[in-house]
């Protein structure tokens, strides 16, 4: 972790460094807004052969990759579920509308998919900030708001869980083990440093990471070292010059964005003989990170909400076949893991229905799972006083030629 002159260069990163091109547009879907008043299918049945379920999600935008991949996993497991005839005379459908990551265009695509298409659930949305404006929507539409990709704590507090069911682990529970694992290996809590999204999906990270340390040492704020970018765009620089100028310099540096942003930070942060640690949660996309770093992804760690797709667990077995079967030229990635992770827990709840298939009856379906076993090798719990289905991390380890399991014991080693 040797760095030359990285304070002096921090002070004219700001002038001399470059944006970064933004991601490609992928199949955007115009968003518009239902005049209507909110309409509840609570009690009401649906059409005996098509169930409808809807996703506002990142198609386009910078968070594109991790939009397409939910798309596709929570697919995989409609059409398993098909070919195994799990809903004899049931047709799923997926009405996937884009929102670029933007919240804007959350709300008027949440009020299209409940009011207009009458959804059964809204299911595996991508981001924080969308996922807070899509939850009013959802709860007054009494329509579940199940397994988005967001680990944030704004889906886990008390007085918001009502039809806001969760699969995957929280941010802080990601924060958490990268910490531990840190301070375990001798990182002194000051020498860890963060850079987030200005935002509340960057903010929930970060104070989970924050919380944290203090569990190892009594720290302020305005003492660790903190850089921060704005949401959709790749503008890196003051995020890295504010780590740059930090004393002590940052030995490890936790991401907590999407992976425009992060590849970009890194690859400026080698170019200026900056090489921390470098950490990412589970929604910056381990698999795009990777692509579009190639090299100079070596070392870096990030945490995953599911075991790695190479795994020979039931479950991923299953995952493999499945996109096998969907599409055999889509490459297997963290994300569709977790989609089809979704997909599936969301037809074993369907399934046990025993009457009209109705929004609420799904709601209940959801929490009547109580601990269920899909494969993953520990038991899942969803119940009316638990919205969280799993706790569990994984890390892995990225490099030039992907990723690969990673326990945290190993982590810094040389």
């Amino acid at each position: 972790m040797k760095t030359i002159g990285a304070t002096a260069r921090a002070l004219t990163l700001k002038q001399n460094l470059t944006l970064a091109t933004i991601f490609a547009v992928l199949c955007v879907s115009a968003p518009s807004a239902s005049g209507a008043a909110p309409k509840s299918l609570d009690a009401t049945p649906v059409d005996a052969q098509l169930l409808k379920f809807g996703m506002s999600t990142a198609l386009s935008g910078p968070a594109a990759e991790l939009g397409i991949n939910m798309r596709h996993g929570i697919l995989a497991a409609f059409d398993e579920a098909k070919a195994k005839n799990h809903l004899p005379s049931k047709t799923l459908k997926l009405i996937a509308l884009d929102d670029g990551y933007e919240p804007a265009r959350t709300a008027p695509n949440m009020h299209r998919l409940t009011d207009e298409h009458e959804v059964l659930a809204v299911v595996g949305n991508v981001g924080t900030p969308t996922a807070i404006t899509a939850i009013p929507i959802a709860q007054q539409t009494k329509t579940p708001f199940f397994g988005a990709f967001t680990g944030a704590s704004a889906l886990r507090k008390t007085e918001s869980v009502e039809f806001v069911i969760n699969y995957r682990a929280s941010y802080a529970e990601e924060t958490a083990a990268m910490v531990d694992a840190l301070v375990a290996k001798g990182i002194k809590p000051e020498e860890i440093g963060f850079f987030t999204q200005n935002d509340s999906y960057g903010d929930d990270g970060f104070f989970g990471g924050l919380a944290a340390i203090r569990r190892h040492q009594s720290v302020k704020v305005s003492s660790l070292p903190h850089g921060r970018y704005r949401r959709n765009t790749s503008q890196v620089e003051d995020g890295l010059a504010d780590l740059l100028m930090h004393q002590p310099l940052p030995k490890a540096v936790i991401m907590v964005g999407t992976y425009e942003p992060c590849s970009k930070l890194i690859r400026m942060a080698r170019m200026n003989n900056f090489n921390p640690q470098f950490l990412a949660v589970s929604f910056v996309g381990a698999d795009a990170l990777q692509r579009s770093l190639g090299d100079l992804a070596n070392g870096i760690v990030a945490t995953q909400v599911v075991p790695h797709f190479d795994s020979d667990l039931p479950l991923v077995r299953e995952y493999r076949d499945a996109m096998r079967d969907y599409d055999p030229e889509l490459p297997l990635s963290f994300v569709s893991l977790e989609g089809y992770i979704v997909g599936r827990i969301l037809v074993k709840a369907v399934t046990s229905i025993k009457g009209e298939i109705s929004r609420s009856s799904i709601a209940a379906a959801l929490e009547q799972l109580g601990q269920f076993d899909i494969g993953l090798g520990a038991p899942l719990t969803l119940g009316p006083n638990d919205h969280q289905a799993s706790s569990k991390v994984w890390p892995v380890l990225i490099g030039a030629d992907g990723s690969q399991s990673l326990a945290w014991e190993e982590l810094l080693s040389e």
